[in-house]
């Protein structure tokens, strides 16, 4: 293993392992008494597992494991597992660490939230096989080995945003959410075939080297553009995006969370690493580049000014999290070809991802918040309840306006990073649409905003309780919100290192 010498290579999938490992120890648990549900307990184990994962993710990061050695080849510390269908390197990691900060934010809100749940052991193991296959999803360098991933992501998922059985809303989602992504599987792996005949390899290095000598360019173009919409699905972008909204307002608020951050996190690494390393030869072929271009823009357009129409807080969220895979698909928009010219934008691209991981699940942890104390789910039922939650309403506040860009959060440099990087790259009307778009999204989220603080409450709005766990989380990911602003230099320093894996 690149710099931890000391340790076999096998251990560098630790994450992926403690997930796994702490998913099983939780239906253990549940096994020795069904019958006895300790939430505390069970919680306690989820987090503690998210933390081990976590803390196993830092330390390689931070000891230079998979990632590049002094002016060496940009690949020469990626760690090859299992005939190189696993690669870890300084992008796996990265993204590893998005996905398991929002693991322990999860369980932790999750506590009090499970309060009458009937089967949190359930619960909580879904989350975490769930997060197994993101974090397997970072490493895979097969197109095999990447759709068992994805399935492993999506079929604890479906079951997560259908797990209130007694809410309509909640099996409604789930259902239309099995159903889409059922088909998008199918899509995805009958793009997979097509890549196959035309390349003869399922391995990403062995695919983009049989490119250039392919006799079936049509296949592989059609190939390719059924991998894009698979991948399209997993990310909520346009029109790929029809089962988030009613997915992410029936589910619990923290399973939105979890969903809207840690799977897009895991959709974009996949995206990234096949249409850059993959087909980034391609283009001539079928035009990706052209395509992103047209879903970046049509996707945060047509999200921000839907999210203006609405007045469910959830849905509101809903959209956003789809207008930031606009954001988002902007480094993949950008794409020239060149080396150095791909570094700066890729990276700018993961850096909002790492923000977005934060802000993203605080909001939606402040919808559980909101779900906990029964006060409803529009703009209008929040009316007040600064008044009666400042703390927390002072978080909401600071996730909403750094979602919006504002300087405020650290929202704000990965949004300018994002324009820089287009208006250096010669992508100008990427970054106009950016600017646009996010001028209207400060319209929806000063609504909220607006009725914390200034609207008067609608009757007599009284708090019982304050719950820890969920308090916890909000507090947890507002001050990794606000210190981003001071430390996102180090994360885009990280998020390059990470692109160069990929654009070298």
């Amino acid at each position: 293993m690149s710099e931890v010498t000391t340790l076999p290579d096998w251990t560098a999938i630790a994450p992926a392992l403690a997930l796994l490992g702490t998913a099983f120890v939780l239906l253990l648990a549940d096994m020795i008494d069904p019958d006895e549900s300790d939430g505390t307990l069970l919680s306690g184990i989820s987090v503690t597992g998210g933390l081990v994962a976590l803390g196993f993710t830092l330390w390689y990061l931070l000891a230079g494991t998979g990632q590049p050695a002094g002016s060496q080849g940009p690949t020469e510390g990626a760690i090859e597992l299992f005939n190189a269908t696993l690669v870890v390197d300084g992008m796996s990691l990265f993204f590893t660490v998005i996905i398991t900060s929002v693991v322990v934010l999860i369980t932790l809100a999750s506590h009090e939230y499970l309060r009458d749940h009937p089967y949190q052991a359930e619960y909580y193991s879904l989350v975490l096989l769930a997060s197994t296959g993101m974090v397997m999803v970072t490493v895979a360098n097969s197109f095999v080995t990447a759709f068992i991933a994805i399935e492993l992501v999506s079929l604890p998922s479906y079951a997560l945003v259908a797990s209130l059985k007694s809410n309509e809303g909640s099996v409604e989602g789930g259902l239309k959410y099995f159903l889409i992504g059922a088909l998008s599987s199918a899509i995805f792996a009958y793009g997979i075939s097509l890549v196959y005949v035309a390349t003869g390899s399922l391995q990403f290095d062995a695919v983009a080297a049989a490119i250039s000598g392919t006799d079936y360019a049509s296949l592989l173009g059609l190939g390719m553009l059924m991998v894009l919409g698979g991948i399209a699905f997993k990310i909520a972008a346009v029109p790929f995006h029809f089962w988030a909204p009613d997915a992410y307002e029936g589910a619990p608020a923290p399973i939105s969370a979890f969903i809207s951050s840690a799977s897009k996190a895991a959709g974009f690494v996949l995206g990234f690493r096949v249409f850059v390393d993959v087909f980034g030869a391609a283009t001539g072929i079928f035009d990706w580049v052209d395509a992103f271009l047209i879903i970046s823009i049509v996707t945060m357009t047509i999200a921000n000014f839907t999210a203006l129409r609405q007045d469910n807080v959830k849905r509101i969220l809903a959209y956003s999290s789809v207008a930031h895979a606009g954001y988002i698909l902007i480094a993949l928009a950008s794409f020239t070809g060149t080396v150095e010219g791909e570094i700066s934008i890729l990276g700018a691209g993961m850096a909002h991802l790492f923000v977005y991981g934060f802000m993203n699940t605080g909001a939606f942890l402040f919808i559980a918040l909101a779900e906990y104390w029964d006060i409803g789910r529009t703009i209008e039922d929040y009316h007040g309840l600064g008044t009666q939650a400042p703390f927390a309403s002072a978080a909401m506040t600071v996730f909403l306006f750094s979602l919006a860009g504002l300087p405020i959060g650290g929202g704000f440099f990965s949004k300018f990073y994002l324009l820089f990087a287009t208006v250096t790259g010669g992508q100008e009307l990427l970054g106009a649409a950016l600017v646009i778009n996010s001028v209207v999204s400060l319209f929806y989220y000063t609504r909220i905003v607006r009725a914390l603080w200034v609207e008067d409450p609608n009757g007599d709005l009284e708090l019982a309780e304050y719950p820890t766990g969920l308090y916890a989380a909000i507090a947890l990911a507002a001050l990794g919100t606000i210190l981003l602003i001071p430390a996102f230099g180090v994360v885009i320093e990280y998020a390059e290192v990470a692109a160069r894996m990929i654009g070298g």
